[in-house]
């Protein structure tokens, strides 16, 4: 597919990692097309329910798509445990709606999953082919998409990811610029480990295997920035290179009680995904430099 001119599908074209992925597709040769359920002001898209299987063929065979990028899916991981057959929907049906639909067209699908099908039970990185074990909804349902996925033989990417956060939508890099302006103080769990993942280096990296001819390179696949770090240690850096006056406290899991439980350690092996297609992969400290000045700019 190298020397082809390509027409992709993007589905959650105005989420996060849709709207990065808008972004980073700037320059390519290749032809994006960005869809999701709802539009917003000054972005071109397509309106797909990706839950309608007959609606992603009509839109996948109208617009000859070559390549099925699916970023949509049900992500408020408390949400989920009461709002579980929705969850099923976007994160399971719809992924197998996808997966059905690139089969078929001989298209391939780069199908975005997450660090939460894992429970967090280890000390030390989660390879690809570590045991899944999701404590919540919101992984069990990754998880039965990725399952589906696989089970239909279509050609795909799977590739796993974790604290995506960026400029756009609702992240806990924004939630935390904006709290540590606001209040003289906060309080963090100190007590789940992890990776953050800024978005714009996960969707230039997307870009990289589709430009750079490496479709052929399925399979799963864990990336996040480089680093190890707890959701105390993010905010305390956030605040930081915001330059805030607010004091940022840690605090125990047990102390900030959610409806969902979290893996308290999900750092994810990249070794694959370097090997496979000789990535260099950030720091997460340098890339959430870049994040915070485009926030200050914003403000």
């Amino acid at each position: 597919m190298k020397d082809k001119k390509l027409n992709i599908l993007v589905t959650g074209g105005n989420g996060q990692l849709g709207r990065c992925l808008r972004d980073a597709s700037r320059g390519s040769r290749n032809r994006y097309v960005f869809s999701d359920v709802s539009d917003l002001p000054d972005l071109e898209t397509v309106r797909l329910d990706i839950c309608n299987p007959a609606a992603v063929d009509i839109v996948a065979d109208s617009e000859d798509i070559d390549v099925i990028i699916n970023c949509a899916g049900y992500t408020n991981v408390d949400k989920a445990e009461d709002e579980t057959d929705f969850a099923d929907q976007l994160n399971h049906v719809a992924a197998a709606n996808l997966a059905s639909t690139a089969k078929r067209r001989g298209a391939v699908l780069i199908h975005i999953s997450t660090d939460y099908i894992f429970g967090g039970n280890t000390a030390t990185p989660i390879p690809e082919d570590a045991d899944p074990s999701p404590l919540g909804v919101y992984g069990a349902t990754k998880l039965a998409g990725e399952r589906s996925v696989k089970a239909s033989a279509c050609k795909h990417i799977i590739i796993r990811t974790a604290w995506l956060y960026s400029q756009y939508g609702r992240n806990f890099a924004r939630t935390m610029f904006n709290l540590t302006a606001n209040h003289p103080q906060v309080k963090v769990v100190n007590d789940q480990t992890g990776t953050p993942t800024y978005g714009p280096d996960l969707a230039r990296f997307i870009v990289g295997i589709i430009d750079g001819g490496m479709l052929n390179k399925t399979g799963t696949y864990n990336f996040t920035d480089e680093g190890v770090c707890s959701w105390y240690d993010f905010a305390s850096e956030i605040c930081s290179l915001a330059g805030h006056n607010c004091k940022v406290n840690p605090c125990k899991t047990s102390d900030y009680p959610t409806k969902a439980k979290r893996p308290h350690y999900s750092v994810l092996d990249k070794s694959l995904v370097k090997a496979t297609f000789g990535v260099t992969i950030p720091y997460w400290t340098e890339s959430l430099k870049e994040c915070i000045e485009l926030l200050k700019n914003e403000n």
